[in-house]
């Protein structure tokens, strides 16, 4: 792009970010979430190095933080507020620790001593105590100017209105929404208006409520972090002259009486800072409360003075922010992806972008409708969201950075590999390919085959599989049993070595257990959940045994199994009822695949087939764990409550199904009662 391309591109950023900055802070209506936002900021910023003389005034980067409502009183902050600089990878965290360093003219090797705090993800503010009795509450707002709240924040139970000792003192603190609050807010407002985007915005949200009895029906609270100024009724002593470091700060604030954030630790050297943040990356789940990410502060605070400001953000401090899970990217192009069951997926060819951790380059539209729905272009400017292995997607376009260049996408009439017709059955949103021997999905199927979550053959990726089809060497299930390593030594990237390896790879997949086979032959709607619940019914010792037996079920038998249902059992009755496919699994068993027995080692007598439902959270466990306890005591886990439910285990805020089995009279388990009963 030239410069006069970029210059137009920036305006339209700074126009997104504007109406983006006004919908949050002076409507409380956010329209993506801090991630995206920051995304775009970012884009901004690295414009305007490439270009310094594009830099304006009114640019969101030359802003310490948001504006100031109109429609509270204003005050300037007597200590101007900064920000915390974000990091987002480690080796960010290690040249912020090199700069610190050379700053203060230290040895590269010289150990110097941090303290780590939760970055707790609420509302920033600072608390005024005249001779110790609380004054007033002001919001960060631009860093110059806040908002007084004081009617507001005066109701969290958690505030202290009168110190353990007479000071005059202003901290820094964070206001925020512990998660079940939050999830309790959201159940009432849905019935009366829109819901919360999320904790962050609800605590906004209550804080900026003109009633302070609306606030004191919402259960906010408050984490300490920082003394902005001291001083001691009949003296002039400051911070400074008491208190040497960060942590002796803290200390200092609890013993006024103030709440503060316990899970802080002190560390001797950046590399142990930063396991720290690695510690937290999973642990933060079960928090009560969210957090974005770990504040690492130079500890002393005589280093803190000397070290100083720039012209936004304080040297002595960096924020170490957990991988986003949305951020912006630009659609380059949307291809059709021809899936295993010949679904064709719309999928989006993204410019690289790092997102959750990792870096993202296509992002699924899920079908038609879903790409009709969202209007995406190729050349939109979107939001997209990725969280752990979830597959990205894309949220939205942004409407205001479109150029008029964007070209829209219409539904195939063909399939992009074999080019035979498609169709679109009522009912259905998917698009499917007519031609069951199309390249793509034989591909695909046969990559889901051998895929770690079924038969796990090691080195038996998808360039493998295509390579393989492509010479003809496998087209069905049954030929990759089939396959000899003399064969594959004929063909590029294959030595002896290399060979030998994938074979025995291949043979030491030959035991399974039935419900990954189940799940490895890729039959329409069938998960891991769904093959264990078919291996489970249809137990049995061989293949052929299996086949048998699920045979023989009627449609109807199929769909009164607990969590199967109408759709998923005409899928299974369709594919088992195929001379094609059950000659396939007879195949399979005379190449040498066994079912191997299931281990029940913690089986619990009397559980042995009984069918759980989980509702509400559990203080102890996460869902998964739940589930693993309740098939390792040889029980199910169905979604639903239905008569042929044994028990419910209720945590804190059960939904609907603890009315229904309320009204069904079926055993209800609390947790405590629940884990005396598996374990």
């Amino acid at each position: 792009m030239k410069k006069a391309q970029f210059k137009i591109r920036l305006e339209k950023l700074k126009d997104q970010l504007r109406e983006t900055d006004h919908a949050y802070y002076t409507l409380d209506e956010p329209v993506m979430s801090d991630a995206a936002r920051d995304s775009l900021k970012d884009e901004i910023e690295k414009i305007e190095i490439q270009f310094p003389d594009l830099v304006t005034s009114d640019s969101p980067t030359q802003r310490i933080g948001g504006r100031a409502l109109g429609k509270f009183k204003k005050v300037q902050h007597e200590i101007k507020k900064f920000s915390l600089d974000d990091v987002f990878v480690y080796d960010e965290v290690r040249e912020f620790d090199a700069r610190v360093k050379r700053f203060l003219k230290l040895k590269a090797d010289e150990q110097i001593e941090y303290i780590c705090e939760l970055k707790i993800d609420g509302l920033n503010m600072s608390f005024h105590y005249e001779k110790g009795v609380f004054k007033r509450a002001v919001t960060r707002g631009d860093g110059i100017f806040g908002e007084d709240v004081t009617h507001t924040v005066k109701t969290i139970k958690s505030l202290p209105l009168k110190l353990r000792e007479p000071v005059d003192i202003e901290v820094g603190a964070e206001v925020f929404m512990p998660t079940k609050s939050f999830e309790r807010l959201n159940s009432k407002t849905s019935e009366t208006s829109k819901n919360f985007a999320n904790p962050r915005n609800a605590a906004a949200g209550t804080v900026r409520q003109l009633d302070p009895k609306v606030a004191a029906d919402r259960d906010l609270d408050i984490f300490c972090w920082a003394v902005y100024s001291l001083k001691h009724k009949n003296t002039e002593s400051t911070e400074n002259t008491i208190i040497k470091t960060q942590s002796q700060m803290l200390e200092l604030m609890q013993k006024l009486g103030f709440k503060i954030n316990l899970e802080y630790k002190t560390f001797q050297g950046i590399e142990a800072a930063i396991k720290f943040c690695e510690s937290w990356h999973d642990k933060r789940e079960k928090l009560k409360y969210e957090i974005d990410g770990i504040a690492i502060k130079v500890n002393r605070l005589d280093w803190q003075i000397r070290l100083g400001r720039a012209s936004k953000y304080v040297r002595w401090a960096t924020a170490y922010k957990f991988p986003a899970e949305e951020a912006t990217s630009v659609v380059e192009d949307i291809v059709w992806q021809v899936g295993r069951t010949g679904a064709l997926t719309p999928v989006a060819h993204l410019k690289p972008v790092l997102v959750a951790g990792s870096t993202v380059s296509r992002a699924t539209l899920h079908n038609i409708d879903e790409l009709n729905r969202k209007d995406v272009r190729i050349g939109d400017t979107v939001i997209l969201r990725k969280a752990g292995d979830i597959i990205p997607e894309i949220i939205k376009p942004l409407l205001k950075l479109r150029s008029g260049k964007e070209k829209k996408v219409k539904a195939p009439t063909n399939c992009p590999i074999c080019h035979s017709e498609v169709e679109r059955k009522e009912g259905e949103a998917a698009i499917r390919c007519t031609n069951s021997k199309c390249f793509a999905q034989d591909k695909e199927r046969l990559t889901h085959f051998v895929s770690r979550k079924g038969f796990d053959i090691d080195g038996f990726g998808t360039k493998i599989v295509e390579q393989l089809m492509s010479e003809g060497m496998i087209t069905s299930l049954s030929d990759i049993f089939e396959l000899k390593s003399g064969d594959l030594q004929t063909l590029e990237r294959f030595a002896e070595k290399s060979a030998d390896n994938l074979i025995q790879a291949i043979e030491n997949s030959k035991s399974i257990s039935l419900e990954k086979l189940i799940f490895a032959l890729g039959v329409r709607h069938i998960g891991e959940e769904t093959a264990s619940l078919l291996a489970n019914e249809f137990s049995a010792r061989t293949i052929v045994d299996f086949i048998e037996k699920i045979k023989k079920a009627k449609l109807e038998n199929l769909a009164e199994i607990e969590g199967i249902g109408q759709k998923v059992a005409q899928a299974v009755y369709d594919y088992f009822h195929q001379a094609e496919n059950f000659q396939q699994l007879e195949r399979l068993q005379e190449l040498g695949v066994v079912i191997t027995r299931r281990e029940t080692p913690r089986a619990v007598p009397g559980l042995s087939g009984k069918t759980f439902v989980l509702t509400g959270g559990l203080e102890g466990l996460s869902r998964e764990e739940a589930k693993t306890l309740i098939k390792a005591a040889g029980g199910k886990v169905s979604s639903s409550v239905s008569s042929r439910t044994d028990y419910v285990v209720a945590g804190e805020d059960p939904g609907s199904k603890l009315k229904k089995a309320q009204e069904l009279k079926i055993d209800i388990l609390n947790e405590n009662k629940f884990l005396k009963l598996v374990k």
